[in-house]
């Protein structure tokens, strides 16, 4: 059912004309066709002439005076040679009944054909029976035009052709049979064929002859296979073949594959001659290859680049081979203490491409004749060191009284395939003295109500004698357009004057003499609210008693300690001269004896 729809829905113009295969034509015989005729006073094979006068051998009746006449014409056995619906081309004239004088009413001007099958030839003169049925009816014939006219030289005939076919059959082969029931008529030829839709290349792919339907409605679907050097891009790759032996409603298609172009009507897949190439599969012709590339063979996908071009990997192949940039141009340097604008032209050749850009190396070569080494991370770049776009670049950070050495190199999108190193502009340059580096690290030493102390340590690059540090300092709820700047020789300072509670930004900086380095990062710190003061003092007041009456103790422990140490030098004394005057005392009683 959805074949026939699609069959009757889509009514388009043939592909190519149908094949005819004869299986039988009575025209091309050169003695008696020798058909079975019945009754024998019905046909009778006679000679006679075609259109162009050519010796023909046909069957002629004509029993109009006599009534109900059966008479059968019977063909030998036709192989049908896999054909599913045959047809049958008939040449005939017809005698106009009325032109007959004194004919009966049972005149006709009409015959019957019909086909028997089998599976050999096992007709006799008796079977199969001469009657519609075993016999299949085709159909009626009627003459499109009869003949009347009669003059001495004979009938003038007129030659009528008609076309009828049958189906489905499906034995080895069948006959045909002509019925005349009172006519006078004259079978002049009788050709037998079936259609076939022709081999043919379409859309890419290779259909094989195929035999028409059983039916004059059928189609007959038909699997193509690509031709050479062709993928399929649509599946299934059909056609149909029709009951008419066309081809209809195409459905999918096969493409040449890369390296391969349609020639001649989409029937050959040809390679892509020398130094041309295509790159995918489809209806595109071969293209020649682009500027400073080749192909080394026929049915190329794409062209190989000349010694010192590129191509890369994003760049499409019908694009020009490049190659790698010259050196920038004309290079200036300004160097400010420990900073540097460096400036160029591009190169006088950008390799063929729209894809330049720029990069840094920096070499750090110190004060001596050392080799130099490649600079550290601590250097910045503006706006970045590699895949520079604009031919300018700030660079800060240096080390101060250092020897560097900047190569700017030239880059593309092929430099990468190059095996040589990029080319590049150098210049050499050597920095002054530079400010100190940022403070890193501060801390708060103590607070009040009204005060905080601070203290930092040296910057880590101190690039000479630190002269002395500046702080900045402001309420955090305010701008940093309202910060106070003090001075101080050391790296310790009490700022005083604060309010109570309040949350201040810090930051500071140190100074040589090339001037004032960066300022340190924002730190914040907090003074003492009032309650947090009274809660110190509370604190502390056991402490500061305690100090008071063990100092009273030490003092009165003191004092007594001197008073003991005099009374006892006095007794001390007062024995002395006892036992002085004890020793005279006893020497002189000695002496006296």
């Amino acid at each position: 059912m959805a074949l026939r729809r699609l069959g009757a829905a889509l009514l388009l113009l043939p592909l190519l004309a149908a094949v005819e295969e004869t299986l039988m034509d009575s025209t091309t015989a050169t003695a008696e066709l020798g058909w079975i005729v019945h009754p024998p006073s019905g046909w009778e094979e006679v000679s006679g002439y075609d259109e162009n006068m050519n010796t023909i051998r046909t069957y002629q009746v004509c029993n109009v005076f006599e009534s109900s006449q059966n008479n059968w014409l019977r063909t030998k056995f036709i192989r049908r040679r896999g054909a599913h619906r045959i047809h049958v081309e008939m040449k005939f004239s017809v005698r106009d009944c009325s032109s007959i004088p004194s004919v009966p009413g049972s005149c006709k001007e009409t015959f019957n054909l019909y086909y028997y099958e089998a599976d050999f030839d096992s007709a006799t003169k008796t079977f199969p029976n001469w009657m519609e049925n075993p016999w299949v009816k085709v159909d009626t014939i009627a003459a499109d035009e009869s003949f009347s006219q009669v003059d001495l030289g004979g009938r003038v005939m007129k030659i009528n052709t008609e076309v009828r076919s049958f189906g489905p059959v499906s034995r080895s082969g069948f006959y045909l049979a002509f019925q005349d029931y009172g006519g006078c008529m004259s079978l002049i030829a009788v050709r037998v064929f079936y259609r076939k839709c022709p081999r043919i290349i379409q859309n890419g792919a290779i259909f094989q002859e195929t035999l028409s339907g059983a039916e004059s409605t059928s189609l007959v679907a038909a699997r193509g296979s690509c031709i050479a050097n062709a993928e399929e891009v649509d599946v299934p790759i059909k056609l149909y073949c029709n009951g008419d032996g066309e081809w209809l409603v195409p459905i999918g298609r096969c493409m040449c594959k890369a390296g391969f172009e349609a020639v001649e009507n989409g029937t050959i897949c040809r390679g892509c001659p020398s130094g041309t190439f295509k790159a995918n599969q489809g209806d595109e012709a071969c293209t020649h290859c682009p500027i400073n590339s080749r192909t080394t063979s026929e049915g190329a996908t794409n062209c190989v680049c000349r010694n010192g071009y590129y191509r890369a990997d994003l760049d499409p192949l019908d694009m020009p081979c490049t190659t790698i940039p010259s050196a920038p141009q004309s290079v200036i340097s300004s160097v400010n203490e420990t900073s540097l604008m460096l400036e160029w032209t591009p190169p006088r050749d950008s390799g063929g491409r729209e894809d330049l850009v720029y990069n840094i190396i920096c070499k750090s070569c110190g004060s001596g004749r050392g080799a130099c080494t490649r600079c550290g991370d601590n250097v910045q770049y503006a706006p970045r060191q590699l895949g520079l776009t604009e031919p300018r670049i700030y660079i800060s950070d240096l080390l101060a009284h250092t020897q560097y050495t900047f190569e700017i190199q030239a880059v593309n999108g092929v430099t990468d395939q190059s095996p040589f190193s990029p080319q590049f502009a150098s210049v050499n340059i050597t920095t002054n003295q530079a400010a100190p580096s940022a403070v890193s690290i501060m801390h708060q030493v103590s607070r009040t109500v009204d005060s905080i102390t601070l203290s930092w340590s040296q910057p880590d690059q101190p690039n000479g004698v630190i002269l002395d540090y500046e702080l900045q300092y402001y309420e955090k709820e305010l701008s940093e357009y309202n910060a106070t700047a003090i001075k101080s020789p050391t790296n310790t300072v009490t700022v005083q004057g604060l309010k109570a509670g309040a949350i201040y930004v810090f930051q500071v900086r140190a100074r040589t003499v090339a001037g004032y380095g960066r300022y340190s990062g924002k730190m914040y710190f907090q003074t003492m609210t009032e309650a947090e003061y009274q809660t110190s003092i509370q604190e502390k007041l056991p402490l500061i008693v305690g100090s008071s009456a063990a100092g009273l103790v030490f003092l009165i422990a003191v004092v007594v300690i001197a008073i003991v140490c005099n009374r006892r030098r006095g007794f001390e004394r007062a024995d002395s001269e006892y036992t002085d005057k004890l020793q005279h005392y006893t020497s002189g009683h000695t002496g006296a004896e």
